[in-house]
């Protein structure tokens, strides 16, 4: 994995000017676009699509230097106007192009990534892998925005919002694995962008001929290959720490990689305040 990402990191810096054909590079490289993207992201501490603006907006910072045509310039890099040029590069920049022509900065470049081996692994990882006929997700939904360290008070806050009884009646309607309630992440950004709107579900998993009461909303998962990560100890930072884990760790040296599904997540055990739990992290995975 590692040197498939140095050759997209490569791939990127020669089409900086280009369309940039992610899907493409990624199937000649043998895997997925959906598994190259969160990967990078996972590794990079930032989208992909976020890292090709930066190292574009850092190598147009020289032609705005250059005093070369505004217009020009914006279209190289794949802007339709100078405006739009523009915002892209206070964004990263924090000045205008005009700004810099005049006082010759600031900037803020942004090196070209280079991913290098790291020998860790020393804490073993809880890890199973299972095959899984269709089933589906019931329970209620809502939209909500990505947070990748602490609690989502998003999250907090809709579960909050449902009366104990409902969760009583979710867990009576469980019956396949995942077991028990289960808090789902669907229809997640590619990228895995901070910030980013995800579907938050608060449910179970059922057969696929199970009956399910019309208020709930549902999710449809088809069969497929899960892996299964289990940890323990504080909540949510054990868990979050094992989910980071996956992509420095285990998927580099394992012949899984990512396909797109939800992730779910199975308390199995918790204190009464939350403050540590026992978890299953499912990840849908397929052969590398």
């Amino acid at each position: 994995m590692i040197a498939v990402l140095n050759r997209l990191v490569e791939y990127v810096e020669h089409h900086l000017t280009e369309e940039i054909d992610i899907a493409g590079l990624a199937s000649s490289l043998g895997t997925t676009e959906y598994h190259l993207r969160r990967m990078f992201s996972s590794l990079a501490g930032m989208p992909l699509s976020e890292y090709v603006r930066r190292r574009r907006m850092a190598v147009a910072a020289a032609d705005v230097l250059g005093g070369g045509d505004l217009l020009g310039i914006a279209v190289r890099f794949g802007y339709g106007s100078t405006e739009a040029f523009s915002r892209a590069f206070r964004s990263v920049h924090g000045v205008s192009p005009a700004d810099v022509r005049r006082n010759g900065g600031p900037l803020r470049t942004q090196p070209q990534l280079r991913f290098r081996l790291t020998v860790e692994g020393n804490t073993p990882m809880d890890t199973r892998i299972s095959d899984r006929p269709a089933f589906r997700l019931v329970g209620h939904s809502a939209r909500v925005p990505l947070i990748h360290e602490g609690a989502n008070p998003h999250i907090q806050a809709f579960i909050a919002s449902l009366p104990p009884a409902e969760h009583v009646r979710l867990k009576g309607l469980s019956d396949t694995e995942p077991a028990g309630l289960l808090q789902v992440s669907a229809d997640v950004d590619p990228d895995y962008s901070e910030g980013s709107e995800l579907t938050y579900l608060h449910g179970v998993a059922v057969g696929e001929s199970s009956a399910v009461p019309e208020d709930l909303d549902t999710i449809e998962v088809p069969a497929g290959t899960w892996a299964v990560f289990r940890t323990e100890g504080p909540y949510p930072a054990a868990l979050q720490s094992t989910w980071a884990a996956t992509a420095t760790d285990w998927f580099p040296s394992n012949p899984w990689r990512l396909r797109p599904g939800p992730s779910i997540v199975a308390v199995l055990e918790r204190a009464d305040d939350f403050s540590t739990a026992t978890c299953e992290l499912w990840l849908p995975v397929e052969r590398a």
